[in-house]
């Protein structure tokens, strides 16, 4: 005798409204062989039929400064009362060269991999993550070479613990906010491309919106002493996540080799917290908004 029943008749309706739905993050530890699988390949495919292949991890990042240096350092003397002018400047650049790198693929992981999403189902923060990590990957031999010349400097000799403790809080504060603002962009670019020419606007302001190519104590001259504007304005700069990011680094190699004493920016253990916090802050809502709209990724792509 034949079955005719429904088996599908106990199954609340409701749960098929919204195909391809996730527990978030969560389902990213999860799946974490097929996470690995997908950072192996964006590593591996970067600089697939290059000549230079992983050297081209370290041009980028030199040329960068090497034009930085020679126009704003040796033309237009903006390293004015900063000593040490190139580790300065490079430590900057390193550290922003992460965010902008997670950033950026972070916001097209999922236009990228359009033909997966619309297939298959699997947790589409994977994408974003996977991009990050594949970013910090790219970001490690630039910090390396950061690290030689330190070395050559003398930077052994003045290290300390909490030196080394702000270079890992830097990281995480920057990639933790890379990847909110990702997931956040990144589901919005499905549905309006506009966000990667919003996206690249802001990378363009990155740079110059943090104290990379100048001194945060010039950004307080400007504002407070010149302008005669609050002290808030400069308080709501420095809280900025990339911008601790960068004198977090700062700090870490920046300082153990220049001698000259060089005022610590205000509050910059209670930044670090607070900066971090809003960069969780920033995750929670690109998971909220990301989570809300990816139920249509595959109608959209």
């Amino acid at each position: 005798m034949t079955d005719t029943r429904d088996p599908f008749a106990a199954v609340p309706r409701s749960r098929f409204n919204t195909p391809g739905t996730s527990r978030g993050l969560i389902d990213v530890v999860r799946w974490r062989y097929l996470l690995n699988l997908l950072v192996r390949t964006g590593v591996t495919t970067r600089y697939r039929n290059s000549v230079l292949g992983w050297t081209w991890s370290y041009v980028r990042p030199a040329a960068q400064f090497l034009v930085f240096w020679v126009v704003l350092g040796l033309f237009m003397k903006l390293d004015r009362g900063i000593p040490n002018y190139a580790v300065y400047l490079f430590s900057g650049i390193v550290i922003i060269n992460l965010f902008s790198e997670a950033y950026k693929n972070a916001t097209t992981s999922i236009v990228g991999n359009a033909a997966l999403v619309r297939k298959v189902f699997l947790p589409r923060q994977l994408f974003a993550v996977s991009a990050v990590i594949v970013a910090f990957v790219h970001f490690l031999p630039q910090v390396g070479l950061l690290l030689l010349v330190c070395l050559i400097m003398g930077w052994a000799v003045n290290i300390s613990i909490v030196s080394v403790l702000a270079v890992f809080a830097a990281m995480i504060i920057v990639m933790v906010f890379a990847l909110g603002l990702g997931l956040l962009f990144g589901a919005i670019n499905v549905r309006f491309r506009d966000a990667e020419n919003i996206v690249e606007l802001m990378l363009l302001l990155a740079t110059w919106a943090s104290p990379v190519l100048y001194a945060w104590t010039q950004v307080q001259d400007a504002v407070v002493d010149t302008l005669g504007w609050p002290q808030w304005i400069l308080e709501v700069y420095m809280l900025n996540p990339i911008t601790q990011g960068v004198e977090l680094f700062h700090y870490a190699f920046w300082r153990p080799v220049t001698a000259e004493a060089f005022a610590i920016p205000p509050g910059l253990a209670w930044n670090t917290l607070w900066t971090l916090l809003i960069a969780i802050g920033t995750l929670l809502i690109g998971q909220l908004v990301f989570r809300r709209l990816e139920g249509r990724f595959a109608q959209d792509l």
